[in-house]
């Protein structure tokens, strides 16, 4: 192939160290080194982009950067004989949107290790309205069913459960026929959250006490946790005897204050939950269940369509927390 000229959204660090984001024009020979070359379709924006466009070190440590940990195409050329041009594609997490170029660019090359067939039950643009966000919800939904936890066990607590990973574990659950409580500020998404399948809607002022009590009356049998924190804290000492807590997210808080009496008196799980570098034939099975027993009815309701050139506010908007559910990104024909 030519040296193609492709758009892609790249975060520069100026003189002043301060970062800025725009369009450019960038050509394959300034991709990494992989075995896959992919012409994106769709991309999504999880709160890790934003972290990453906005010069968090702790994401990425080299700029100029493209953000974006998923991407969904076609494959363009491929070194390795599972994945041929015209394949349909899977790109989530490693390292991709992190320190390597990632999916807010119209192309992206990555090692094989990195690909996951299309599953024929999926298109592209639903591959990416789950992307890295279903994947995680998919492995805590995974994690409490593995756990012996059934729809008869109890109530399932999703907390910020109008976010990415939340708006995905309300529907997944709910379609695996469990009812779910969900926790969210925004009082006005209450609607939008029964849609998604939740049974009833909780604020965060009562999912969270402030008290020192150890243990609280038992109301969970489990819970997916986005936000950590005194929530986190609070799930943790509601839930039941032998409740799974899967913990993926540190929205309010990396913190967790508590005492070790929930896990010694009522034998709770904490399972933390880390997509990044999740084992490929486990996530596989992962991405067999979402395209078909887990697939939600209310699937592509959560997602919300923008092109490249209308992310950047997009950004800012999930790094206030009032983002609700999923943006996808549409980078063909921009």
């Amino acid at each position: 192939m030519a040296d193609k000229k492709f758009q892609a959204m790249i975060v520069k660090e100026d003189e002043n160290k301060q970062f800025t984001r725009e369009i450019c024009e960038q050509s394959i020979s300034d991709l990494p080194d992989g075995d896959v070359l992919i012409r994106v379709s769709y991309s999504a924006l999880n709160y890790k982009d934003a972290l990453s466009a906005t010069g968090n070190r702790g994401v990425t440590r080299k700029y100029p950067h493209t953000p974006g940990v998923d991407a969904a195409g076609i494959v363009e050329q491929s070194n390795v004989d599972s994945f041929k041009p015209g394949d349909n594609v899977i790109v989530t997490s490693y390292d991709l949107g992190m320190n390597t170029a990632g999916g807010f660019g119209q192309y992206i090359r990555v090692p094989a290790g990195w690909v996951i067939p299309l599953p024929k039950e999926l298109t592209l643009k639903q591959s990416m309205i789950y992307g890295t966000a279903g994947l995680t919800a998919g492995m805590c939904v995974s994690r409490i069913i593995d756990g012996g936890i059934t729809p008869d066990s109890g109530d399932i607590l999703v907390t910020g459960a109008t976010g990415g990973v939340g708006s995905m574990a309300v529907a997944i659950l709910a379609k695996c026929g469990y009812k779910v409580i969900g926790v969210t500020g925004k009082s006005a998404e209450t609607e939008y959250l029964k849609k998604l399948g939740a049974a009833d809607i909780m604020t965060r002022e009562d999912a969270t006490d402030s008290g020192k009590r150890p243990l609280l009356k038992a109301k969970w049998a489990g819970v997916v946790d986005t936000v950590g924190g005194d929530i986190l804290a609070t799930a943790i000492k509601s839930s039941m005897h032998n409740a799974v807590v899967a913990c993926c997210g540190l929205v309010a808080s990396p913190d967790l204050p508590l005492t070790v009496f929930p896990f010694i008196l009522r034998g709770i799980s904490l399972i933390g939950i880390d997509s990044q570098n999740y084992p490929m034939t486990d996530r596989v099975s992962i991405w067999k269940n979402l395209s078909e027993k887990w697939k939600p009815d209310a699937l592509e309701s959560t997602g919300h369509e923008v092109g490249l050139k209308d992310l950047n506010p997009k950004i800012d908007e999930i790094l206030k927390g009032r983002v609700k559910g999923r943006i996808i990104v549409k980078l063909d024909d921009q």
